[in-house]
């Protein structure tokens, strides 16, 4: 079988072959040396001391065989300076008259400084360019091998047992890499963060429609949603904002700094918010009837409004320590990188609110039959749902036990607070408390002129125009802003307050507008389907409140395009709170908080009753539309002057243009129908349905056409999860 390999090589050369007498141990002039008999050479010395073992002073005479397995990994390129230097990129290689030097080609490359590479194209480099070829796969050559034995053959036949065949110690695989990169890592939590909010909104929902079902949503419902409004309020003014804004960036820090991992001072920090709670919680429930009357004058004003209303608020204002409890050992966790908890966990508190008031309509009758009221309602009744409330907010707190205990975190009351940082985040928390303070003040300006006017407008025959409507609408209006929004950047503040504490502005930016844009693919066509679709929305599912449910519908959508500012300015702000700057959202708060209640109030007094509520929350977002312009001016200042303005805008005026025409097409078909089949279920899920798909085909058609890279980005992901 070789003879007329060696034939045809010799052909190739030029040489003449070797005649069939001729000796095998001769060659003639020019010819490469064949391999001689069989039974004169060693097997083990092969080609070692050949002359030219590359075979490369002819390549044609070369084995074509051993130069496919040839592998670089092996024999990696020359370090800078060996070779001259390389000629032009395209020019014809110099043809050499002599084969490589393997003692130069043994050598191992020091890695090169910075800069393209001179010797390897593309600008790889030759001290971290890694080539794999056939000998990675089948030897160990691409790993660091021992020194070898140039005498190691004269001994072979003595390190196994005669006639025992040498077998090859396989070789392990290498451990695939595993894929870590930023933006993997923040798509993972933001995907499991959604996909609890996903849930906890839609359980929310459910809440909303039982309760509508269960009390209505007029007056009664009313005075339930001020007590039950109230803690909230407060457990923010409070330290809910501190929390939330000051104390993630102190955590994380801790956690980098401390030895301990930053256990003693989260565990300080708890101790610190369950004291404090405690005895706020303490003082507000003896106060309950001050603060109904400042919530709400007219509600005040009748003693059996005012009274329940009290009695709802003794039980829902308890609810604020749980609150607090809730959000403290939730951002622990977030700052260890567990986000899921804090998602999910409200699930259980909307659960039991359900049963809660689904055992209310199960004793006393849903709202259609029983026409609950203030005048109606037994104390029974009162208690069975100021129970519920509380235990819902209680196992909710309860419930973040076990994910802490398997982040590996103890629990244990610390009251050695000073000395430890905590001083510097009060300090810190104290312009949060002016911005909630502000912000709050706002929302008590809202309700009051709320539920003035739900009371006027409900004497009117209008239903659900009240501080009822308002919140409901709001609830259903910032599900995106929780899912998208609050989501994504929950994953990016960490990596921000580091950036941030690093100086490293460049990796700020980046981030903001990472989150801004990012956001902006689901937020803005949300804003869009408020404004054209808000009112069968509403109808589907408030629908056994009664007729009020289609004046929640136009609140809704008087709400709609204020989403795209507020969930801007909750991006904006974050960059500020990395750098430890809360004093500067505390005036932007107050601008938007001094917009909101100034138009609010010209809403009351100039609107008619049944439309005030409306102007509040176009009012809303309007407040959030001027402060975003007065934020982003102050922070793309404090990042250098770049914020990555062009990029932002051109992402949101695209989406904005793609929506309008869905947005119009949408609107028209949803108002044919109800106009064809009304407005009650069947007639409000069919111009929902229709209209929803109306308004996501015409905006992708028109985004396409405008070459949306982030939406392009997020359909192929979607497609390549699908397998299409």
């Amino acid at each position: 079988m070789n003879a007329p390999y060696d034939g045809d090589r010799a052909q190739g050369t030029g040489a003449p072959a070797p005649s069939s007498g001729a000796d095998p141990g001769t060659r003639l002039p020019g010819q490469v040396p064949g391999p001689g008999p069989t039974a004169d050479r060693d097997p083990y010395l092969q080609d070692a001391y050949d002359r030219d073992p590359y075979r490369s002073q002819d390549l044609s005479a070369q084995d074509p065989v051993a130069e496919v397995l040839y592998d670089r990994a092996s024999h990696p390129p020359p370090p800078p300076g060996t070779f001259q230097d390389p000629g032009p990129l395209y020019a014809a290689p110099q043809t050499s008259q002599q084969g490589p030097d393997p003692r130069v080609w043994a050598q191992t490359p020091p890695p090169e400084p910075d800069g393209p590479s001179r010797h390897l194209r593309y600008g790889d480099r030759t001290g971290t360019t890694q080539f794999v070829g056939v000998d990675s796969l089948v030897t160990s050559a691409a790993e660091e091998e021992a020194e070898l034995d140039a005498f190691a053959h004269l001994y072979k036949d003595q390190q196994a047992a005669p006639g025992t065949p040498v077998e090859d110690v396989p070789v392990a695989a290498p451990a695939p890499s595993k894929p870590a990169g930023r933006a993997a890592g923040l798509l993972k939590s933001s995907a499991l963060m959604a996909a609890g909010t996903i849930v906890s909104r839609i359980t929310g929902f459910l809440r909303t429609l039982v309760v509508a079902a269960a009390i209505g949503v007029g007056t009664f419902n009313d005075t339930y949603q001020i007590a039950n409004t109230l803690p909230t309020m407060i457990y923010v003014l409070v330290g809910g904002g501190a929390l939330n804004a000051v104390f993630i960036p102190q955590l994380v820090r801790a956690m980098k700094n401390d030895d301990d991992g930053g256990q003693a001072y989260a565990n300080r920090l708890l101790t610190l918010v369950v004291v404090l709670l405690a005895a706020v919680t303490t003082i507000c429930v003896l106060a309950a009837p001050v603060f109904i009357t400042m919530m709400s004058p007219k509600i005040a004003s009748d003693p059996e409004q005012m009274e329940v209303a009290v009695a709802f608020a003794r039980y829902c204002l308890p609810t604020m320590f749980f609150m607090g409890v809730h959000v403290v050992l939730g951002q622990i966790l977030n700052a260890r990188g567990r986000f899921g908890a804090m998602m999910w966990t409200p699930v259980l508190n909307n659960i039991v609110a359900i049963a809660t008031f689904g055992a209310f309509i199960w004793a006393f009758g849903g709202f259609t039959t029983s026409g609950v009221s203030a005048a109606t309602v037994t104390p029974e009744g009162v208690r069975l749902l100021g129970i519920g409330t509380l235990l819902g907010l209680t196992v909710q707190a309860l419930a973040m036990l076990p994910y802490l205990r398997d982040a590996g975190f103890s629990l244990r009351l610390r009251f050695d607070w000073k000395g430890h940082g905590l001083g510097k985040a009060a300090r810190l928390a104290k312009w949060t408390f002016f911005f909630v303070l502000a912000n709050q003040v706002g929302l008590v300006v809202v309700t009051q002129l709320a539920t003035w006017a739900g009371s006027i407008a409900e004497k009117q025959g209008h239903s659900g125009t009240g501080i009822t409507g308002y919140q409901y609408a709001l609830l259903l209006w910032q599900m995106p802003q929780a899912i998208i929004t609050v989501s994504v950047m929950t994953a990016v503040l960490p990596r921000i307050s580091r950036s941030a504490h690093d100086g490293d502005a460049a990796a700020v930016r980046d981030d903001i507008s990472y989150g801004l844009r990012t956001s902006a693919v689901a937020i803005v066509p949300c804003a869009f389907a408020f404004l054209a679709l808000g009112v069968p929305m509403a109808t589907l599912l408030y629908a056994g409140s009664g007729s009020g449910a289609q004046n929640i519908g136009y609140i809704l959508m008087a709400f709609g395009l204020g989403l795209i500012p507020y969930s801007v300015q909750y991006v904006v702000l974050r960059g500020f709170y990395a750098y430890e700057d809360t004093r500067t959202p505390f005036y932007n708060t107050v601008i938007v908080a001094a917009v909101n209640a100034s138009v609010s109030a010209a809403a009351f007094f100039v609107l008619p009753a049944r439309w005030a509520v409306v102007g509040m929350a176009a009012a809303y977002g309007l407040g959030y539309a001027v402060g975003v312009g007065v934020a982003w001016k102050r922070l793309r200042k404090r990042l250098g002057g770049d914020l990555d303005g062009a990029h932002v805008r051109r992402t949101y005026t695209r989406l904005i243009g793609a929506c309008i025409p869905a947005a119009a097409v949408a609107g028209g078909a949803a108002y044919a129908i109800t106009q064809w089949l009304g407005s009650g279920v069947l007639g409000s899920a069919i111009s929902l349905v229709v209209g929803g798909i109306a308004l996501g085909g015409v905006f992708l058609v028109a985004a396409k056409r405008m070459r949306i890279e982030e939406l392009n980005a997020m359909v192929g992901m979607v497609r390549g999860r699908m397998g299409r």
